[in-house]
């Protein structure tokens, strides 16, 4: 944070605040004074709420200092998530990173649905393919403790990070999480009631086209979904059938303008009673089939 003024300035809570807000809108960051005070709440090790009763508080020269790195580093685009190590889903602060996608509000839709099944169904077994950074399940296990629940990632780092969180939330084991491309590591027969996943969902020609939080510092392999972003998707729905008691159903996310492809997919599979779900922006978001 540097201009002409800056050594005349008393950085109080509230001036840099401001000056932080106009700064990361300049360098294009759409909710600037959400970052401005994410970040500062971390470097002062308080919370959003915390800041506001340290309004007219300066800064030490530590805590700008500290501050300043993580600005410039926010100017970067690199995701607050990141910088903060942390995203709030569904409620609890998901550590978060490099390696894995940062949770987005628009997958609580998915996990609303997961927990009408769950709920619907005491006991029931349940696999998470591609868990990222664990938020789905770490969700589901705040809200339904005793439900057993499997997750499973290709990556190392969202296994890793899925493990972590996990062991945050409840000290969970990582039995509970295993390596697996799909269902390659898992044992051959119907035993779960329910698959969720979230899977890579962008056309390849779009990666392009994402905001630079995205398109750069998260990874392309959970993206990126093949040229018309349906070729995971296309293998859950030719795979996880195999994998599903009788009405088992697969719950999934999906990508905008999607839907009638995957319901397609879905029922030349063999689901059936394909429901669509609506994000607060009216679009279908999530689907689910019975086999």
């Amino acid at each position: 944070m540097k201009n002409r003024n800056y050594n005349k300035t008393i950085w109080t809570v509230k001036e840099v605040l401001k000056w932080t807000t106009d700064y990361l809108k300049d360098k294009g960051c759409q909710s600037p004074r959400l970052d401005a005070e994410l970040l500062l709440a971390h470097a002062l090790k308080t919370n959003r709420l915390g800041l506001y009763l340290i309004f007219d508080q300066p800064l030490s020269d530590r805590e700008r200092m500290i501050y300043r790195e993580l600005v410039r580093r926010r100017a970067s685009r690199e995701p607050v998530a990141f910088l903060v190590g942390k995203k709030e889903f569904w409620s609890l602060d998901i550590m978060v990173r490099p390696g894995v996608l940062v949770p987005r509000p628009e997958t609580e839709i998915l996990l609303e649905v997961v927990l009408e099944e769950c709920k619907k169904s005491p006991g029931c077994t349940l696999l998470e393919v591609g868990c990222g950074s664990g938020a789905v399940i770490c969700a589901l296990f705040s809200e339904v403790p005793d439900i057993d629940a499997y997750a499973c990632d290709i990556s190392m780092d969202a296994l890793q990070n899925t493990g972590a969180n996990l062991a945050l939330l409840n000290g969970l084991e990582s039995p509970s999480i295993f390596a697996s491309d799909l269902f390659e590591s898992v044992r051959n027969g119907p035993i779960f009631d329910i698959i969720v996943s979230n899977p890579p969902y962008i056309p390849s020609n779009f990666i392009h086209q994402l905001e630079p939080e995205v398109r750069v510092f998260e990874p392309k392999r959970a993206l990126d979904g093949g040229p018309e972003g349906l070729d995971i998707i296309r293998r859950l729905a030719q795979t996880s059938r195999n994998f599903l008691k009788p009405e088992g159903k697969l719950i999934i996310e999906i990508g905008d303008e999607q839907s009638e492809e995957v319901s397609d997919l879905f029922t030349t599979n063999g689901f059936v009673a394909v429901k669509q779900y609506n994000d607060l922006n009216q679009k279908t978001r999530v689907l689910k089939g019975i086999i």
